[in-house]
């Protein structure tokens, strides 16, 4: 496909989205039946503004899910520091609550407006940014081209590309060249990710590692995180975290396959918490004792399942144990970020399928902080071993957090690379003290 191709298969592209344009609302209707949508703010994904752009500048900073709004929050509080107004668009409703939790009103928060040109259009018409900064891997193409025609920097920050993307890319290199060539710079998160956003045309790319390593602690609840350590008392703890479909099943058997050698309880956090009720039924015919944190349900001495159905608290449920299986690795592929698990002090383990997370894998694995399981069998194994040895498991422990220690430095590289696009924005800020938003 040549580039003139490349610019019609995008006209089309364009054009689909503006005659798909009636449906949207319909469809929007849909996932919010089925809690993926919050109805209140519907208007928000076609671009209706529900705040006020503040004086000054503005950087808009894009994070679709959880862990990169989680990746951001520092990068975020250093524009800040600079009195750059943050307008935050994340693309799930668990984002939503994380970024309304971790940042209030530091940060305008709004939902990201489909990528549909009229969407994008009256979106940018309104908030008019200065700079975008996009965390990850998401490609917007309607998106990008209206952001290059008014001329506004488009950068992206803790860049990744996966094994299937890359490939995907590839086969349509042209598509991936006109657009990635308009990113104005790429900062990836490791040496591969680098050279294959180069392979697709994007140009200047540097890396910084990962920003998950540059991650503030997870915050906790000390008095609940008390309460449950009491009502807990001396049994051992393991959790499952970031489950997909078919993980809890996977830690419910190893629950029962150990229970008759260890007092156990098992703690199993899904990834979508809205899974709640099918986990605990699936749970509960398999002969097991739950308790849910939605529910405030106490751990008695019976319970078998602390089942973390919350969003946000993520950090109570780690600092109950010290080993935990990062889920989406097992029955699910991609894998999510094991440096969480590791910098709060637990030794980790996962299954095979971790590519979204192969680098900060791969250096945790080298160094002793986490270990993969190929199937159920072998997680039931290393669930049983590290718990009856505390040696191993400590030095597990010992091993991951010196690794985050190690990977930690993303946020400092990445503010360098952002400082040609910062600075000035910083400068504009002194300069009229009162267009900075509050």
């Amino acid at each position: 496909m040549t580039i003139s191709a490349a610019r019609i298969a995008l006209s089309i592209y364009r054009g689909l989205g503006v005659a798909a344009w009636p449906l949207a609302s319909p469809y929007l209707m849909w996932r919010a039946a089925k809690g993926k949508e919050d109805r209140r703010r519907k208007g928000e994904r076609f671009g209706r503004a529900s705040a006020e752009r503040p004086a000054g500048p503005l950087v808009w900073i894009h994070a679709a899910s959880v862990g990169e709004t989680l990746s951001i929050i520092a990068l975020i509080r250093e524009l800040r520091r600079m009195d750059i107004a943050v307008l935050l668009t994340t693309g799930t409703v668990t984002s939503a609550a994380v970024a309304a939790e971790r940042l209030g009103d530091e940060v305008i928060h709004q939902y990201v407006p489909l990528d549909m040109p009229p969407a994008i259009r009256r979106f940018l018409d309104h908030w008019q940014p200065d700079a975008s900064i996009t965390v990850e891997s998401e490609i917007w193409p309607a998106t990008i081209a209206e952001l290059e025609a008014r001329h506004i920097a488009q950068i992206r920050v803790n860049a990744r590309l996966s094994d299937r993307s890359f490939q995907r890319w590839k086969r349509y290199l042209s598509v991936g060249e006109f657009l990635f060539s308009k990113l104005s710079l790429v900062i990836a998160q490791s040496d591969v990710d680098a050279e294959r956003f180069r392979d697709l045309g994007a140009w200047p790319v540097m890396v910084s590692g990962n920003l998950k390593g540059d991650s503030e602690p997870l915050p906790v609840d000390m008095d609940e995180l008390a309460l449950y350590r009491q009502q807990i008392g001396r049994r051992c703890t393991w959790a499952a975290i970031s489950t997909f479909d078919g993980e809890e099943k996977a830690a419910a058997m190893v629950h029962r396959a150990l229970k008759a050698h260890n007092d156990q309880l098992t703690i199993i956090v899904p990834r979508h918490p809205n899974r709640g009720d099918e986990i605990e039924t699936m749970l509960q015919a398999g002969g097991l004792k739950v308790a849910r944190r939605s529910r405030g349900d106490a751990i008695m001495e019976d319970t078998d399942i602390l089942l973390g159905d919350t969003i946000g608290e993520m950090g109570l449920y780690l600092r109950l144990t010290e080993l935990a299986f990062v889920g989406r690795s097992l029955t699910a592929e991609g894998g999510q970020n094991p440096m969480e698990p590791a910098a709060i002090g637990c030794a980790v383990l996962a299954g095979p399928n971790v590519e979204n997370f192969r680098d900060a894998y791969q250096k945790l694995v080298r160094n002793g902080g986490a270990r993969f399981v190929k199937d159920v069998e072998v997680l039931a194994k290393a669930v049983h071993y590290l718990l009856t040895n505390d040696p191993a498991r400590l030095r597990m422990i010992d091993a991951g957090l010196a690794t985050v220690q190690d990977m930690r430095g993303a946020l400092s590289a990445t503010l360098r690379g952002l400082d040609p696009f910062i600075t000035p924005l910083a400068m504009k800020a002194r300069l009229e003290p009162r267009a900075a938003a509050q």
